[in-house]
Order: C-alpha cells, then structure tokens, then sequence
C-alpha cells in the first residue's frame, strides 16, 4: 500500500501543473496504460523507487470567493487526516495572502510532516523574494517552478525520506472493500451479511487506521470484509463532500483485493461513483458493481438492462465487470454479491499456462495481424504471463512501437473470451524480441 501525499493551498498557486507533472513523471516510467485517466485529481507518482499516491486538492473548489475558503479550510482539515505528508504550496508572486496564513495556521498544529513550496520562483529575484515566506512558522520552504520542474528534485528527495515504508503482507486473507458514496447503503450491506450469518469468525482492528475488518467465512472461502463507512465521522466534514469519499476510499482501494461498489439505485452511476470506480480501475483491484436499494426502484421488463448499458457506457472501454442489483433492505441478492466476489478475487489470481496462451492466442493473432503501419508489418511471436498479483501479459514482437492502443484492446478481448478474466482490469505491454 502506498502512501498519500496531499497537495493543499489556495485557487491558482500552481497545484494542478506540479500535480500534472508528477504524475506524468509517473507514467514516462511505467509503459502507458490504455483507457482514459478520467479523474484529474488523484495520481500515483514514484520517485527514487518510492510509490506514492498523490492528492491535488484543488480541483474540488466550487462556487464563490467566501464559498472558496469554507471548502478549501475543510479540504486542508480532511488532508491532513488522512495523508502521509502534506505539500502547503504558495505563490512568490501574490506573497503572502491572508487564505496562505488560515492554512498555515491549521498546519502549524499538526504533527505530520508538511513541505512549504514557495512556486513560481524561475530567477534570482525571486529567490530572494520567497525569504517573505517564512513569516508562515512553517520553518524551512522549498522553492520550485511547476511550469519548468526546476526544484522538484529537492523536494521529492525530502518526500520520499520522510513516507513510511512499503507494507508486504504474504500470507494475509484476502481483502474485500465497500466503497461508494456517503449512504448507499455501505455499513447496512456489512450489517446483513453479518447478521445474518454463524460462520463469522473475528472482528479485528484494521490494518489501514480508517477501517475496520471482519473475518468471514463463507462459499468454504475465508476473507477479510472491509468496511470504509462511518469510521471516525468527522463533525466538521458535510457528509456529501466528494473529496470526503474520495479519499476515505483511497485507502481502502490501495489496502484490498477487490472493490464492491456500492451505489444508490435511486441516484444513479453518478461523477463521484465513476471517480471511485476508476480509482480502483487505476489501482487495478478486481471490481463488483452492486445497484442496491433496488426494492425502490419502479421497473417493467427492460429496466435491468437499459440501467446496465447506463453504466457499461459509463465504464467503458472496461465494461467486463460484474453488475448486481441488490436490496440489503430486503436480502436480495446479498450473498450472491460475495460469491461474485470471490469469482473476481480467483480471476484476479489467475495464472494462465505459457503454453496454453500460445496455443490458444497465436492463431487468432495469425489470423487478425496487428495493421501495417508505416509501411511495417508486425509480427508478435511468443506471450507470456508475468509474475505480478493481478493479470499482466507481454507480447514480444519485432516492433513494440507500432502496436496502437485499439489493437490491444483486440487482444485484452480476446484473453477476456479465452479465460475469463472478468471484474479484472488486465495490462498489456508489447516487448521487443
């Protein structure tokens, strides 16, 4: 599980290009991952061989001035909470503002380590003019150009020292998280299943500080139910806040194995739903889509399936993913949701023999050729499945480059029809042979 780097301030000090360029930095490392990041305010950067998750809270500022500052006081309180580190970025140019000196006020009480970032300073002058900076009482700043990146190394070098380490669990039962949004129906769902049910085993503490796991043993499967809702409510923190939810679920999602999400029939798969649901897309977990208050809906024969295109469109291109309409009210389909999960926990797990991958993909490959471009043909010789915890496969060819993204997602459809890999996001990744 990474850390969570939150990056706080007033409107327009640079957050959104430092983020923007961190994150990039992030995927000029990794091969580039089809589909589209549609969620512009959570990434994952790494540096010096140290992964974090990094949080621009910016990005969920709405309305007016004196609206601005009531939403951004409550996004600097959540950020602290729950990340790592904080990053207080402020801008050489205004000075010092009187919003810069509210958040350095609710910073200077905290016992997590926080990084001034003096942005905009691309020349001497202004150099010397960051000095006005330390009147925050935040000690020591950065200074940093987001535009140009000059600086950031300093700063990442600091980061990355002061980010707990990496936690391995081998042997740790699988992990299952509800998330959604605020009063879907999260806890209540954790509440029937329990309930209802002899074979619990344990409650144990969490291991992620904002959760609590059960033990649960059912379909002669044992696993770990986390559950994200109404842990250490916050009585400043409106429970409909976006960010609220989005980053209670980042901890969940980085800490389990597959995602049940939850939402609300009557509300629909809504922005802060898809937000969550691409968090766990990007963090690849297995995923369970699961409609609940179902009971509430009025229905005639075609609502099922106008209400699952809705969402398949919504997800795409990654629409091999389970959806269930439930009623934790009245039980429906409570347990086939978790005999769902386990179905994605073992396709996640999956190892697909290198031979039979072969036999099986190579044909078809014959038969459909990745088209010539520029004039070169391509040829993908050999597949393999690689040794990670969630399905990645590599092609070897003669010329990776020239693999365009539909073509891959010809081949991600056809390992899907082949073996079943679905709830699961899969990567593909072209190597030169």
């Amino acid at each position: 599980m990474s850390a969570i780097v939150a990056i706080v301030g007033r409107p327009n000090v640079g957050k959104s290009t430092f983020f923007n360029r961190l994150i990039q930095r992030r995927e000029a490392i990794v091969d580039a991952v089809s589909g589209v990041t549609r969620d512009r305010h959570y990434g994952k950067s790494d540096w010096n061989g140290k992964e974090f998750s990094l949080i621009d809270t910016g990005g969920y500022v709405v309305g007016s001035d004196d609206v601005f500052e009531k939403e951004i006081d409550k996004q600097v309180e959540l950020a602290i909470d729950e990340a790592d580190a904080i990053i207080f970025m402020v801008d050489v140019e205004s000075g010092i503002t009187g919003m810069d000196e509210d958040v350095a006020k609710l910073l200077r009480r905290v016992k997590k380590p926080i990084f001034l970032v003096v942005n905009k300073v691309d020349n001497a002058k202004r150099l010397e003019e960051a000095v006005e900076f330390y009147n925050l009482g935040l000690g020591d700043y950065y200074v940093l150009s987001s535009t140009s990146g000059s600086g950031s190394g300093e700063l990442l070098d600091a980061l990355v020292e002061v980010l707990p380490a990496h936690e391995k669990e081998e042997t740790e039962l699988p992990r299952f998280a509800v998330v959604g949004r605020p009063n879907a129906g999260k806890s209540s769902l954790i509440n029937s299943l329990i309930g209802e049910d002899r074979y619990i085993v344990t409650d144990i503490a969490g291991t992620t500080r904002d959760s609590i796991d059960t033990k649960y043993n059912r379909f002669g499967f044992e696993f770990n139910l986390v559950d994200t809702a109404g842990i250490r409510r916050k009585a400043k923190v409106k429970e409909d806040l976006e960010f609220y939810s989005v980053m209670r679920s980042i901890r969940a999602i980085e800490h389990c194995d597959v995602c049940l999400l939850v939402l609300d029939a009557t509300r629909g798969f809504d922005g802060q739903v898809e937000n969550i649901f691409w968090l766990a897309q990007r963090n690849n977990k297995g995923i369970v889509i699961l409609v609940n208050k179902w009971d509430l809906v009025d229905k005639d024969t075609h609502t099922v399936k106008s209400y699952t295109q809705k969402i398949k469109k919504a997800i795409e291109p990654f629409t091999d993913v389970p959806i269930l309409f439930i009623s934790v009210f009245t039980k429906q389909r409570i347990f086939k949701a978790i005999e769902t999960a386990v179905e994605v926990y073992k396709n996640r797990s999956k190892k697909v023999v290198t031979r039979q991958l072969n036999d099986v993909l190579l044909p078809i490959i014959e038969n459909n050729p990745p088209p010539a471009y520029k004039g070169k043909y391509v040829k993908i010789k050999f597949i393999t499945q690689l040794p990670t915890n969630y399905p990645q496969f590599a092609f070897f060819c003669n010329l990776p480059q020239y693999v365009r993204d539909p073509y891959k997602r010809f081949l991600e459809n056809k390992l899907r029809e082949n073996f079943d890999f679905t709830g699961v996001p899969v990567s593909i990744f072209m190597r030169k042979k």
